[in-house]
């Protein structure tokens, strides 16, 4: 039977399954922070970037599925964010790209796909303008890419166990265990101010992309991911039914299959 967790019930208790072992994992020294990553399995590389707050053992009901079909998975916790550490500038999504390039360049990569989740998509989608020759393709999931696309914040029941749950596994995994507040204010004044990439920009991307959207995210509207799919030249436009921004861990069959679709079309595993 399917895990179903679409009130983030589950998740808020246990948070996500645990990964499993790495084949592979360490940090990367990159400007001014210490990098998290793990690697899982062989093949085609695909690498999962997280949400803002989250860490990459929220992509534990992803993992094991994307190796049984011939990934090689690479996990990295943003800067600040999970193993990664930060200094005290504040926070970029350009500044969060170059430590995935620093990352690929640590393990001899020179091409993956991308599958990102809310910052983590727009993390992949940065990279997909600065690095494109890198970029198998982008998986962009619940993100905006101008201050336009975001709904005004609510503070709804699932909302506040994300928020608690992301909170007790900062405690558990950062260096600084005691600074989740500032951790998170400072996540969160990027997240108002930041991206700001024009229609122009979005033009000039030249990677393939999948632009998927909940039909209940509580804080990207749907017309602003109808507008990235319309801007980015090729790109598609998905739409899931009844989950939210959390679909990875509410529904993770439905969401796991739309990322095999995705990757088998952009970047096929051997």
């Amino acid at each position: 039977m399917d895990l179903c967790d679409d009130d983030l019930l589950n998740f808020a208790e246990h948070g996500a399954t645990p990964l499993p072992v790495a084949g592979d994992q360490g940090h990367v020294e990159h400007d001014g922070a210490r990098i998290w990553y793990a690697t899982y399995g062989s093949g085609p590389p695909v690498i999962l970037l997280h949400g803002g707050l989250g860490h990459s053992g929220n992509w534990g009901y992803q993992v094991p599925v994307l190796v049984a079909a011939g990934r090689r998975v690479v996990l990295i916790d943003s800067r600040g964010h999970g193993r990664s550490t930060r200094d005290t500038r504040p926070f970029l999504y350009e500044l969060m790209a170059s430590d995935v390039l620093a990352v690929m360049d640590a393990l001899h990569l020179d091409k993956a796909a991308m599958v990102g989740w809310s910052d983590g998509a727009c993390v992949a989608l940065v990279l997909a303008m600065q690095a494109p020759a890198r970029i198998a393709g982008v998986f962009f999931f619940a993100c905006n890419m101008d201050p336009s696309g975001t709904k005004p914040f609510v503070m709804k029941p699932i909302v506040e166990r994300c928020l608690g749950r992301h909170a007790k596994d900062y405690a558990d995994l950062s260096a600084t265990p005691d600074q989740f507040k500032a951790f998170a204010d400072a996540v969160g004044q990027m997240m108002k101010t930041q991206p700001n990439y024009s229609a122009r920009e979005l033009g000039e991307i030249r990677v393939p992309v999948a632009i998927v959207q909940s039909e209940d995210d509580e804080f990207i509207k749907l017309e602003h991911a109808q507008y990235l799919a319309r801007s980015i030249p090729g790109a598609d436009l998905i739409l899931l039914q009844d989950v939210s921004h959390f679909a990875p861990l509410q529904r993770p069959a439905l969401f796991n299959d739309v990322v095999l679709g995705f990757l088998g079309k952009v970047w096929p595993a051997a």
